[in-house]
């Protein structure tokens, strides 16, 4: 298949909000990929490489050879291409692929240009996203969405589901080659995930009177742990391997009584006290393989939850079950809980654990919910004592004053669905010095343009941010703006699909969406 089939489609996806017409052009071109080609195309849809690294970057591809008359790339041929630069090391590496990647896109047409260097720097936006993508996988092989979906989480990623749905000879082959993706320990699955409440007792009330898990949300970073004998690995929520950077974490799971396991839960750093220390100082840990941090903070891991245990897996259970296995095997290492149906109950708990303990809220589960990996659905609640939004940083102003020479007012966007990002806001609240340091650094390292007052980005850096309320407004092209906006934290433990949408903040004001 040619490149340019691929860039078409990319763009007509690009230029629609419609959902439908979206999947429409993704399903098309889904059912005229041939087989081989499956895996390549299916990525290159949601926007990524199949190659991790490259050593390509932004910089190196700000000019580019002229593009080329006509299409001539085939999608195997690149693949390969971006295989070569990605295994180059050593000395003369640099300038090897800086040829590899002046001839690629010298023989890419200009769609294909665009869509090549989205793919290197991440940037596509093409509002293709992951689940979109899934479901047309699901129409083009004529199997339910449910299936794709379960799939995709047990695999850990689209690619091997779709070239497993897209290569079988008919709906009931593709169907059983989905239903052969199983929970595999050593292979990570896709975290559930939370929606969110203003307050405890809305939380509780929302399961209509059934008990609830209230467990503490820790101020750490989400992991998932896997052990089958002494083999331990660890992943982040994003499923990138951490294991070699947290020895103290593979120690204690391997001193956890039991053969297999995989567990979910959280990594953070404590004080003398048992408190938790700084985000930063969790997230810097994990970040790096330093010998001199690594011996100067250490972590611990507690667990929520478990999805595996000595060959029995524990996915479907109801979550009053799986917390059971949990105490037998993690012990201390359990994540504080209790179980309820009474708001007040829970809310004693948030007051406890949050002003008392220091740590991030609650979350409200379902107690008799299953694990359902990679979904953000209803069976669990998150809870924090202010409101907050992970929003990505869309432009920069230039300080004054005393931060003259900083780069300082932040605008904010929340995703749109579609790709892009709407306005919310903006703000300089909560910013220490260092934080202003470390952000006019990063900010420049994302510049796309300068007017000389503001400072326009790619849209890559989340940041956490709390704020008092929503209020309407005729400003922001979303109809809505934050009130009192400040900064919490700088998020590089996520990306920007893991930001809010424009969607969930419009649920969180009490306002309907408009769908197509």
């Amino acid at each position: 298949m040619l490149l340019a089939d691929v860039a078409a489609t990319s763009a007509a996806v690009a230029a629609t909000r419609s959902r439908l017409a979206k999947r429409a052009a993704l399903v098309d071109l889904l059912r005229r990929t041939p087989t081989a080609e499956v895996a390549v195309v299916a990525r290159y849809l949601s926007g990524e490489l199949r190659q991790r690294r490259t050593g390509l970057g932004w910089r190196s591809l700000a000019v580019l050879p002229d593009p080329a008359a006509e299409p001539s790339l085939e999608v195997t041929a690149v693949d390969a291409a971006f295989e070569r630069m990605a295994q180059l090391a050593g000395p003369g590496s640099a300038t090897a692929r800086t040829a590899l990647a002046r001839d690629l896109f010298a023989a890419a047409t200009a769609p294909e240009q665009h869509l090549l260097r989205g793919l290197v720097t991440g940037e596509l936006r093409q509002g293709a996203l992951d689940a979109l993508l899934l479901d047309a996988v699901a129409e083009a092989a004529g199997v339910p969405a449910d299936v794709v979906r379960r799939a995709a989480m047990l695999a850990g990623a689209a690619e091997p589901v779709a070239t497993a749905a897209l290569t079988a000879p008919g709906p009931d082959a593709a169907r059983d080659a989905l239903e052969a993706f199983t929970l595999t320990v050593g292979r990570p699955v896709r975290p559930m995930l939370a929606a969110s409440a203003p307050d405890v007792p809305a939380a509780v009330t929302g399961f209509a009177g059934r008990p609830v898990v209230v467990d503490a949300k820790l101020d750490g970073i989400r992991i998932q742990v896997h052990r089958d004998g002494d083999v331990v690995g660890v992943w982040t929520r994003s499923l990138d391997d951490i294991t070699d950077r947290v020895p103290e974490i593979v120690a204690a799971v391997r001193a956890l009584p039991v053969r297999t396991v995989v567990l979910d839960g959280e990594a953070l750093a404590l004080d003398a006290d048992g408190r938790p220390r700084p985000f930063q100082e969790t997230s810097a840990r994990s970040a790096t393989r330093d010998a001199e941090l690594a011996a100067a903070t250490t972590l611990r891991p507690f667990f929520f939850d478990v999805l595996h245990a000595d060959g029995r897996d524990l996915l479907d259970v109801p979550l009053t079950e799986r917390l059971a296995v949990l105490d037998a095997v993690a012990g201390e290492h359990a994540v504080e809980r209790v179980v309820t149906a009474d708001p007040a109950v829970a809310q004693e708990a948030f007051t406890r654990w949050v002003v008392a303990g220091g740590q991030e809220g609650v979350v409200v589960k379902d107690a008799g919910a299953p694990y359902e990996a990679g979904r953000r659905g209803s069976a669990w609640v998150k809870v924090k004592p202010r409101h907050t939004l992970d929003l990505v940083v869309l432009a920069v102003e230039r300080g004054s004053g005393r931060r003259a020479g900083l780069l300082s007012n932040i605008h904010l966007g929340a995703r749109d669905g579609a790709g892009g990002f709407v306005m919310l806001g903006k703000t300089f609240k909560g910013m220490t010095d260092e934080m202003l340091a470390w952000q006019t650094a990063r900010f420049r390292e994302l510049e796309t343009a300068d007017d000389g007052w503001t400072v326009t980005l790619r849209p890559e850096q989340v940041v956490e941010i709390a704020f008092d309320g929503l209020q309407r407004s005729t400003r922001y092209p979303g109809g809505l703006a934050l009130r009192f906006a400040r900064v919490l934290r700088y998020r590089s433990d996520k990306t920007v699909d893991d930001a809010d949408t424009i969607d969930a903040v419009r649920a969180l004001a009490g306002l309907t969406r408009t769908d197509d």
